[in-house]
């Protein structure tokens, strides 16, 4: 049911359905702010997550920015994503990094993933295995990567430096380290440890 919402804002996917509705929500229901969990913004990991795709994600943005320009407010959209979900790689997160970016979604509303009991995810997380295909799927194990993943997502960050130019160099895209408009950090000396 479209009205239903989540703990966490609304199922945006489902918003979609129903015109009506969305334009309800922007004139009547928000207080400047909506939340909702897109979760990822690359297709590998949207897929494994069972969870619509980025270009769902915009075309949802579009008729929220349209109705709320409609309905003369000023809202905005509050994105929750996820990183070290089961097929999530480096390369992923540089991918969501990347397009956080260039639609000017950052975001402090990141979170790692987290098994929880009786999910497919969380099959996927011990088993490493789609369950669905029975295909091998990676998963982050290691905390440092763990780490360079939710870092990726925090590129602006000073703290997280480091993490992110070594998960940009593990990953083989130094180039996007540097002063371009493309880039997600600066080039500066590295501190050597």
């Amino acid at each position: 049911d479209v009205y239903k919402r989540q703990g966490y804002g609304v199922r945006y996917d489902l918003a979609l359905e129903d015109e009506e509705y969305l334009e309800e929500l922007c004139a009547h229901h928000i207080s400047g702010q909506l939340r909702i969990a897109p979760e990822h913004f690359s297709g590998r990991v949207t897929d494994a997550m069972s969870k619509p795709g980025k270009e769902v994600y915009e075309k949802f943005a579009d008729r929220f920015n349209a109705f709320n320009k409609k309905c003369g407010k000023e809202q905005y959209i509050v994105n929750y994503l996820m990183s070290g979900h089961p097929g999530c790689t480096l390369k992923d997160m540089i991918e969501m990094a990347e397009y956080v970016r260039d639609h000017g979604g950052y975001t402090e509303q990141v979170q790692d993933f987290t098994p929880t009991p009786m999910t497919v995810s969380t099959c996927m997380y011990y088993t490493g295995l789609d369950p669905f295909t029975g295909k091998k799927m990676y998963v982050a194990r290691d905390k440092k990567e763990k780490a360079m993943q939710r870092a990726l997502m925090h590129y602006r960050n000073p703290a997280n430096y480091e993490l992110v130019y070594e998960a940009l160099e593990k990953a083989g895209r130094l180039d996007l380290v540097g002063n371009a408009h493309k880039c997600l950090i600066r080039r500066k000396e590295r501190q050597r440890k």
